[in-house]
This record gives structure tokens, sequence and C-alpha cells, in this order.
């Protein structure tokens, strides 16, 4: 007998074991997929259907989580076979051209996608930081319908869920969380994003979406279980608007489809962020890092800034030789106030045109006069509108504001997320940024998961801010310290701080909506230009006050609204948070608490080495009384400082901290 040729035994070796691999990755059923820290472990199953746990540290958070799409005829995901397991891991530092938290945000994932018979696959991706799956397809069609989407979320115990609940798909998503058993909510209870649930060892597993296009922003339902369900707005085939409004456009009737799309492409990420401390969940980064990357090659224009705004105050200005209101004279004084202040942009809010057309503006407004005064002072105009009315005359009104030299437009009153809105959403930022505009959307919630994508779409609304003060007392301290921890993992929150009359208690609290205060303490307020993300942050309150308050103009001057980095120093969900961020060498801190007072103790190791001026602004002795009430101090400090903070009931503390000149 020959003797054996090794090279061909070793060939013959190295075939067989790649045809047995296959074969066993056809046959397999079961398949495990860990975050790079081994912490978070994603069990999924193909036997009869797509079935998923999630397990954080060993033990299940999610049991039998259930997905499926019916597109046309098919059920994807129903009777799954797996032609191909393919794993892939990625570690990589992304660089933020409008960074809200940070400026290089690491991206670091283990990755599975399942190739499945029937022309899709599904693709899990968990990071240190949670969960993310999509659907993706390649049906040969050009058009086709999706009727359904399944997303079904079983946790593994008696949860609760702070949930912002919702009458209806129409909506300004300006929400409450409300803290919920899971198995007390309905079917026909509905929440928009994002719902954030509360383990039964504290964890929290925050639902939320990216990465959405052509399709309808994801709602959630309850079940009168331990599970949520998704469920989306139908496609809208018929529109009709409300009787003597330019903006309240609603549906009157509906297909039996969610979306009219493409047959092959991929679907938007179902987002499971979770976070075993509180503070995790201000710092996670899943829905930006799971968004469609950036749209906009260059993107050196997109400035953010501050920005002066008229309606909240209601142009209330004083200590004027004319009568205040919506006129080009009251403009310039707003322009006059931010170029005084480094401010970069003015907002005229509603009233600057007749309502229906956008070409038409007020005789007392003169557009051309106002940008070229404030392109005189280095401030920029931007432009609030009606989404309808800009939709119905859209190229001709970006003509107009790119003439005018207008720097952005406000979008408002949407109040809809179907996949036609959604639609909107992108053409507007697409025209923007061709134009080198600025978007600021409000009247929704949906775009704020949208700005990697498009970096020129600055803050995002969908939040209950200030402005409810002008007519109740929805905006309260309890509810402001909640918005860390649930509305800002979507993204910017325009809640638009800077109230300059402060009520304290509530006791002393009145809506007047022509001359607003807002609950909670002077400082409280201080403390949200570091506390909440926006790079296009409101002044909202008079410039009359403020030019009356050069001690917090010291302060709302130098504070920036993008981050090099930041860090949670300390947070209890909905109780109080404490966060440091970093903008050069220039350190700021922002603390905020619900209407407890308290005591925090923070360490300020984070500091590198060497001394620094810090300036402060603390709740005054009498803050609880009286919420304009505040002391401002100077003192020296180090790394090895630390600092005892006290706030008032509804209260909070501000703080800049330099290197020392030597």
């Amino acid at each position: 007998m020959p003797a054996k040729n090794p090279l061909i035994c070793l060939v013959l070796f190295f075939w067989a074991t790649m045809f047995c691999s296959s074969e066993i990755v056809v046959a397999q059923t079961d398949y495990s997929l860990r975050s790079p820290d081994q912490r978070i472990e994603v069990k999924i199953r193909t036997a009869d259907r797509i079935t998923y746990d999630v397990l954080l540290k060993g033990a299940a958070i999610l049991q039998n989580s259930t997905l499926s799409m019916k597109i046309d005829g098919t059920t994807l995901g129903e009777r799954p076979r797996v032609k191909a397991a393919v794993p892939r891991t990625v570690d990589r530092e992304i660089v933020s051209p409008v960074p809200v938290k940070a400026v290089r945000i690491r991206e670091n994932y283990n990755e599975l996608k399942l190739q499945m018979e029937g022309d899709y696959a599904v693709v899990f991706r968990v990071f240190n930081e949670g969960v993310g799956y999509r659907v993706e397809s390649s049906l040969p069609a050009n058009q086709a319908k999706v009727f359904a989407e399944e997303v079904r979320l079983n946790f593994a115990g008696d949860y609760n869920v702070y949930y912002p609940k919702e009458d209806s798909f129409f909506s300004h998503n300006e929400r409450e969380f409300l803290n919920l058993p899971l198995k007390s909510i309905t079917p026909a209870t509905l929440a928009s994003l994002p719902a954030v649930v509360v383990s039964n060892t504290g964890a929290k597993i925050a639902i939320a979406e990216s990465d959405v296009e052509e399709y309808p922003g994801l709602w959630l339902r309850g079940t009168n279980t331990n599970a949520l369900e998704a469920t989306f707005p139908p496609y809208p085939l018929k529109e009709q608007l409300r009787e003597k409004s330019d903006r309240d456009f609603q549906i009157t009737e509906s297909a039996d489809y969610i979306a009219a799309t493409k047959g092959a492409r991929t679907f938007p990420w179902r987002i499971l962020a979770i976070a075993e401390t509180d503070a995790d969940l201000i710092t996670n980064e899943l829905v930006y890092l799971l968004a469609k990357p950036s749209e906009i090659q260059d993107t050196s224009w997109i400035k953010p800034g501050k920005v002066a705004w008229d309606w909240y105050n209601a142009n209330n200005i004083y200590g004027v030789d004319f009568k205040s209101g919506i006129n080009t004279q009251t403009y310039k004084y707003y322009i006059d106030f931010a170029s005084q202040y480094g401010i970069e942009y003015v907002i005229l809010d509603e009233g600057w045109y007749k309502l229906g057309n956008l070409l038409e503006v007020v005789p007392e407004i003169d557009i051309e006069e106002l940008v070229a005064y404030g392109k005189k002072k280095n401030v920029g105009i931007i432009l609030w509108v009606v989404w309808k009315t800009l939709d119905d005359q859209f190229d001709a009104a970006f003509a107009q504001a790119e003439k005018w030299g207008v720097k952005g437009l406000k979008v408002d009153f949407m109040q809809r997320d179907d996949q036609v809105v959604m639609n909107f959403y992108h053409k507007v930022c697409r025209e923007a940024a061709r134009r080198k505009m600025l978007v600021d959307f409000h009247g929704a919630i949906r775009p704020a998961v949208m700005t990697r994508t498009w970096p020129n779409l600055v803050n995002v609304e969908g939040v209950r801010g200030l402005e409810q003060t002008k007519w109740s007392k929805f905006a309260n301290p309890e509810h402001n310290v909640t918005l860390p921890f649930t509305r800002m993992l979507l993204g910017p929150l325009d809640y638009t701080p800077g109230a300059m009359v402060n009520s304290g208690l509530e006791r002393n609290f009145a809506a007047i909506f022509e001359r607003p205060m807002s609950l909670g303490t002077r400082v409280h307020q201080l403390a949200m230009y570091v506390v909440y993300e926006a790079p296009l942050q409101m002044l909202a309150d008079s410039p009359s006050h403020y030019l009356r308050e050069p001690e917090v103009m010291a302060f709302l001057k130098p504070v920036p609204t993008v981050w090099d980095e930041t860090k949670v120093l300390t947070a209890k969900f909905g109780d109080y948070v404490c966060i440091a961020r970093r903008k050069g060498q220039d350190w700021y801190i922002g603390a905020m608490t619900d209407w407890t007072g308290r005591t925090l103790d923070v360490d300020l190791s984070f500091l590198p080495a060497g001394r620094f001026q810090m300036s402060a602004y603390e709740d005054g002795p009498n803050a609880e009384r009286t919420g304009n009430d505040y002391k401002a101090t100077t003192r020296e400090i180090t790394r090895t400082t630390t600092l005892k903070i006290t706030l008032a009931p509804g209260g909070g503390y501000a703080a800049r901290i330099s290197p020392k000149k030597l």
C-alpha cells in the first residue's frame, strides 16, 4: 500500500472540517452571544420561531422574547431555518461632529448575523451597554408592504416600568414617566419611548430604537402581563386639517399596513439599553451608536450654541422706549442682548409670518433687516415654522430662507411619527443640510434618534419642558430629575431652561401664561445647562431679566452646549443627579434634586493635577420660600477636594471650574 501524502491528508482534513462545520451551523438552533465584558448574554433560539433571552451576570432579565415581521404574504421569523451564522466583533472609536456627551465614543460590540432561508436575516449586537437587534430583508420586490412587526419583550419578573403613557398616536410626546407595575398596563395603554423597566435587582432596561427611515416610529402597549409589545401608527391614506387650524393635521383614513417600502433593506434597530447603576443610563450611547452614520460629508459649518427665545417670555421686555411685541425693534433688542453675551442665535417664534403662508411676512417684521443687523453683531436668526405649511411650500420656503440668510428652522406641530411624517423629518434635514441650515424639531420625539445621521439636527423637543409652567405644574422638580434617565437617552432634549422668576416651593407657584415662572429654585434652572444635553440650548426668559442679572450671566455666557467629556458624579433615578462635563480645560458641574432637599458629597478626583478656580452658584438660605435666592461663591480647589453640596427642595447647584492662572 503506498504511503499517504501528508499534504493531501491535511487538505482533506480542512475540507471535511469546513463541510462538517457548515452542516452544524445549518442544523444548529441555539446560539449565544455575549458583550465584550461578558456581563450581558443573549441566548437565541430558532427552532419553531425566533425567541431570545437576555441575561445580566447570568440572571435572566428577559425570557422567551419574540420577534417577527409580516411583509406582503410572508412572515419573516416564522418556521425559521438558519443558512449561516456569521459572527463579528467591532472595537473602534467614533468622533462626533456635534459632541452631545463626548467627542470620542467607543463602539465595541459582538455581533451575530443569522442568515435565514427566505431572503432575510436577523442581526443581534451585544454591547457592554445593552443589546440591539434588527431585521434585514433581501426580498426581490421594488415595493413591499409591511403589515406588522412583532416586538414582544417578556421580562423575567414582576417588574415596574417608567412608562410615558400616551392618549393616542397623535401627540407632542410631552409626557410624564409614570412608575407602574408591568402587569397593570393594558393592551389599550400606549406609550412613546423610552420606557425604562426596573428589574428586581435594580438594573434598568430602557427600551428604544434607532435608524428609523421609511418606517413608522415604534410605540409600546401593555399586555396585562410582564411583557410589553410594540405597536405602530398605520400608514396614512387620508388626512384632514382641523377647522380653523394651520397645524393639527389628523389622520381620517389609514391603510391596513404600517409601511410601504423596498423589499431589500435594513429595518430599524430595536434597543435594550441596560444599566446596572442609574448613572450608567445617563452616559449610555446605544441610540447614537446604532444610528445610520452621518449623511453630511462636510460638517464644519454646523455651529451649535445658545439661542435667545421669545415665546416663553411673551416678548415681555422692559426699560425700552418702544412698545415690545412681534416687531423689528423688539428683535433688534434680542440681537443686542445676544451679541453682548456671545449668544449665537435668536429665534423668531410664532407670529413673524401670516399663518398658512411662510412667504408672507407680517408688516411689523423686516426679516432681511434683522438678518443683516444680526450678521453685523455675529448673531444668527432661526425661524419657527409650522410643519404642514413648510411641507406645502417646501422648495419656495427653503429658497426664501436661504436668500434671507437664515441660519436654521425650528419646525413644530408634527405630532405624528407614521411613515409619511418620518419621511418628512429626513426630507427637512436633508434639504436644510444642502442649504447649510440647522434644524430644531418641536412637536414630536422621534427625530431625537436621528442626530447622528443628520448632525445639523441640533435639538429636538418631545419633552415636557419649561413652557408647561405657562399653564400647569407639570414641569416640576420631580419630573425634571427623571428626564436625564429617560427622555435624554434618545438624544438631545429642548427643555428650554433659563427661567429667571422662580417659585421655590410649589405653594408659591402660579401659572401665568404671559409672565411665567418656574417651579423650584433659580439654581435648579442654572444646573439644567449642564445636566440637559442640547447642542442648541435656549435662554428662555426675557432679555430684560438677564440684563439685570450680570452675576447669573457670568455663568450662562461661557457655559457650552457641546462637550468633550461627561462624568456622572452621583445620581439616583427620579431623586437627584449631579453631572460634570468638560469643554477644553474647563469643567462644569450641575446638580438637581426633586422636592426633597438634600446634601451631596461630591468627589472631584476626576480633575487633573493642579489648582483650579471654582465659581459656584448655590441655593440661598431662603430659596425654599423665594426661589430666586442664591449665593455665588469663588474658591480654589484641587482634585483632592470634596464638595459638600446642599440642595434646597426643588433646588440645584451649578459651577464652573477653570485652571488657576499663575
